[in-house]
């Protein structure tokens, strides 16, 4: 009889400096499935894929390809198998092309010239097929994460892999993205592909997946069929103990305009069209106020600006009745501001410092962390930090010395968190806080932010998940093309009003409560 797994991987174990990351761990991919990898952050998924792709040595198991064992030392190992990975965090060069960075490493020559017009053709090819729409010459650090994700997998079909591993693949991207993706890889399914899914999302999982394996702490938990299960028993296995799926929170009157924006201009680095056109909004005292929109409509140009990441053209962003238009990034932090930023690892934190001095990079000038001399106080940064890792569970192998390169992708995110919040500011700007969290950190997250609404500080959060920003916020701002073309009241719109501001179909031009001015458009 044939053997029945493309992949098995037997008795996996992989230790790193004080944390064994995959412990005696069985997993086992069958031909042409769908199969999930489900896990807290830090419980090993990432670890455990990144041995089968060769990045990672075990120190026990072994791994067969269609019932044989194979050694896979490195990734180009794993390439030859047929293994390809697209990873949470993208491996692509920022200054090279779409089209570069898909043929690096198999490059097409010809007498030793680059041969790149058969390589477009086929891309182009590729990428229409799959909906994977891409401009090959545009550079990776000009376009949207969501556009880099499709680089990635795009790379992966180019490579022609059967065994197609993606790691978070739908944390940076849009609704509309992701229901595109769950097709994509319905479509790579039927068509005979392999694919390992890991991802915190329930709702992904119970949609595209066959079978769900999961992991805890490093352990296998088990190994169930998706049709015979359901959200809240994956939970259970993932976390350990039930999960609140509601966010919880009570009404309240909102204070003083905290953050008052007022004609905000701020230009694109794609194009020459401005990407944040005229915007004017405020957000008050013990309120959410949440700009959602699809990826790439100018949200996070607008962070940018709110920020001082990026200077503005013209208009006015005042903090307090204060006017911070040009005011310097410590200048708004040391004034009550915390950033959570959408990209951890470039504005977030520095990845080859320890965790403990990334918890004090905003605040280590500070009396408490510095000495009159200059001379930094390690025993008071080492307790302040050990103090957020206890209180926001940040898990790493060596606690406050960890290297934060080394650390899972939702434990840096919850070092920022962690970071952002122990300021108690009074402003709190958080773009996409939750994402790649698993559902029990996403639970303590949307507590935390309704927390700081509720003792009287003003949060602006940029969402792309629909369910966070349906269900975290007391107002509703939509972006679409660098404007605010509507503000929804999340308790009386639905998830398909809210679609149709996202795609610019609708707009209403004055609040909520203007609901005579609504216009409908390209009906």
């Amino acid at each position: 009889m044939e053997n029945q797994y493309a992949i098995e991987m037997l008795g996996i174990t992989k230790i790193f400096p004080g944390i064994i990351a995959n412990d005696d761990i069985t997993l086992q991919l069958k031909k042409g499935e769908i199969h999930a990898l489900l896990g807290e952050n830090g419980a090993g998924k990432s670890t455990l894929m990144s041995v089968l792709f060769g990045l990672y040595q075990p120190e026990k198991g072994i791994i067969k390809k269609d019932g044989k064992e194979v050694r896979i030392q490195n990734p180009n190992d794993a390439n030859d198998l047929g293994i390809g990975m697209v990873h949470q965090h993208f491996k692509l060069v920022e200054c090279f092309s779409v089209l570069d960075n898909i043929i690096l490493g198999v490059e097409p020559t010809k007498n030793g010239l680059l041969q790149k017009k058969e390589a477009r053709e086929k891309i182009l090819e590729l990428s229409e097929k799959y909906g994977l729409k891409v401009n090959p010459d545009a550079l990776i650090e000009d376009i949207t994460v969501g556009m880099q994700q499709r680089t990635e997998i795009l790379k992966m079909l180019y490579r022609e892999n059967e065994i197609l591993i993606f790691d978070e693949p739908t944390a940076v991207l849009t609704p509309q993205e992701i229901d595109e993706l769950m097709q994509i890889m319905r479509n790579l399914s039927a068509e005979g592909k392999s694919i390992l899914f890991i991802s915190h999302k329930l709702n992904e999982i119970m949609a595209v997946a066959d079978r769900c394996t999961v992991l805890r702490k490093g352990k296998y938990i088990g190994t169930v069929e998706v049709a015979n299960t359901t959200k809240e028993e994956l939970s259970r296995m993932m976390v350990g103990r039930n999960v609140e799926f509601a966010v919880h929170k009570e009404d309240k009157t909102p204070g003083d305009v905290i953050l008052q924006v007022n004609g905000l201009t701020v230009a694109s680095k794609l194009h020459k069209n401005n990407a944040v056109k005229d915007v004017s909004f405020d957000v008050r005292s013990g309120e959410i106020v949440c700009i959602a929109g699809i990826d790439g409509n100018g949200q996070t140009e607008l962070v940018y600006g709110l920020t001082g990441l990026e200077p503005v053209k013209s208009g006015t962003v005042t903090f307090k009745g204060k006017d911070i238009t040009h005011a310097s990034i410590r200048e708004r932090s040391v004034s009550g501001i915390s950033h959570i930023p959408e990209d951890r690892h470039k504005h977030g934190l520095v990845l080859d410092y320890s965790l403990e001095d990334n918890m004090i990079l905003q605040r280590y000038f500070e009396p408490e962390f510095t000495s009159k001399g200059g001379t930094l106080k390690r025993p008071n940064i080492r307790a302040y930090a050990e103090r957020l890792i206890d209180q926001y569970d940040v898990r790493s192998g060596q606690g406050p010395i960890t290297k934060a390169r080394s650390m899972s992708g939702g434990n840096q995110q919850k070092a920022i968190i962690a970071r952002e919040l122990d300021k108690a500011p009074e402003l709190l700007i958080a773009v996409q806080p939750t994402r790649g969290l698993d559902v029990g950190a996403i639970e303590y997250i949307h507590k935390q932010l309704v927390a700081q609404r509720d003792e009287g500080r003003a949060v602006l959060l940029v969402s792309l998940e629909l369910d966070e920003v349906m269900t975290v916020p007391d107002r509703i701002l939509v972006m679409y093309e660098g404007e605010i073309v509507g503000e929804l009241d999340p308790k009386k719109t639905t998830a398909e009003e809210l679609g149709l501001y996202m795609s610019g179909a609708k707009r209403n031009t004055g609040s909520a409560k203007d609901a005579g001015k609504e216009a409908v458009v390209n009906e």
